[in-house]
């Protein structure tokens, strides 16, 4: 990753993802220092399924930025993960040889539509023949999970409250989260009006944000990344797959995150000490409990204790999540995992502003599709 840009995370005046993607093209090139023309791939990552009648989103590159119309555009989605599955798309582009650098663009538009809407279109996101009607909508087959986990684990309501008052609290330092605002656990453990159960025992501050917005990336193959002013590697990257029904798995356990977490830092060499921070997918409190456990930080059933502990907390052993998080940053379902990479690379390149924790050399990124469905784990080094 040699250049990269951020939009503003939020309800967005931009009316489409045209525009929002002509929000941080030019930005990203400017950052790399390449021109349009130094481009020979672009890979955009918008999940769509309805949230706009407008889809061929890759040629809208090409209507955003005039000096892309004609360079070779392809559209990823893999659910949540859209993000990073275009990415990773884009490596394959360069590792193959077919071209040197690449743009990667993730982008929503999500608020257009109203609340009903969107939890219709999101739940595509889930194995229609069983799950197409869940009460609540996404929210509600977390609570599925959440309810599972605390029935074998004991009920973890209290430390899901204290990981959403940490990501609050971390979204505070970040120019570009949706909510901005530290809420405090006690608020987040109690349900109120103005925090009541979306899907029990999820309440509202457990969710992460119905967000628009886009991010962006410019890679490059490692020679030409060697000329470049800042340049971010993969020391490993790995994405593992599990099945899409809930009912043919243990609701209980992230085992596609486990897999994906093993093999990338068996590849990187390295383990879970040796990372200066996380960036993961909190789309749901308890997504990030359990994406605790299966990183390796604690056993299963265990992860609340690194939330005591204050392992993952800013100042943490292994601070998780000090963007905020999805919860506080927001999550336009596309740009979700180029927004984590984003976040990820200004760390070590040590341009994280208020964000930035001190002596960031390693970082890891976890992002998923569905409920851990499709798995992704990146594991990031400063090279320049």
């Amino acid at each position: 990753m040699v250049g990269w840009s951020h939009g503003h995370f939020g309800k967005s005046a931009a009316p489409d993802t045209e525009a929002l993607m002509r929000e941080v093209i030019g930005p990203a090139l400017e950052h790399a220092e390449l021109d349009a023309d130094a481009i020979d791939g672009v890979f955009v990552g918008v999940m769509n399924n309805g949230f706009s009648p407008q889809d061929f989103q890759a040629a809208l590159v090409g209507m955003a930025h005039d000096g892309l119309g004609q360079v070779p555009a392809v559209r990823v989605e893999n659910a949540c993960a859209t993000g990073s599955a275009a990415l990773y798309t884009a490596m394959d582009f360069i590792e193959s040889g077919r071209g040197r650098t690449a743009l990667v663009i993730g982008a929503e538009k999500m608020t257009a539509l109203p609340n009903a809407d969107i939890g219709r279109v999101l739940l595509g996101a889930s194995y229609h023949a069983e799950e197409g009607e869940a009460q609540g909508g996404f929210a509600g087959l977390f609570a599925r999970i959440a309810s599972d986990y605390f029935e074998r684990y004991g009920d973890r309501s209290e430390e899901l409250a204290m990981i959403a008052a940490k990501n609050h609290a971390n979204g505070m330092s970040n120019p570009f989260a949706h909510m901005r605002k530290d809420v405090g656990v006690e608020f987040c453990n109690t349900v109120s009006e103005r925090n009541p159960y979306v899907a029990a025992p999820l309440r509202r501050t457990d969710c992460s944000l119905v967000s628009d917005g886009a991010a962006a990336i410019v890679l490059a193959d490692e020679p030409t990344a060697a000329g470049c002013r800042r340049a971010v590697g993969f020391r490993a990257r790995r994405h593992a797959n599990d099945v899409l029904a809930l009912s043919r798995r243990d609701l209980t356990e992230f085992a596609g995150a486990r897999t994906a977490w093993s093999k990338a830092l068996a590849d990187s060499g390295l383990t879970l000490a040796d990372l200066d921070l996380v960036e993961t997918h909190d789309c749901f409190t308890i997504a990030e409990l359990l994406e605790y456990e299966a990183m390796g930080l604690a056993e299963r059933g265990e992860g609340y204790r690194v939330v005591r502990d204050g392992t993952t907390a800013r100042g943490g052993r292994l601070p998780v999540n000090p963007s905020g998080g999805l919860k506080s940053k927001g999550h336009p379902i596309g740009a979700t995992g180029v927004s984590m990479h984003v976040m990820a690379a200004m760390q070590l390149m040590e341009e994280a502003g208020d964000m930035q924790i001190t002596g960031a050399r390693l970082a890891g990124v976890f992002n998923m599709g569905g409920a851990a469905v499709a798995n992704y784990v990146s594991i990031l080094e400063r090279v320049n």
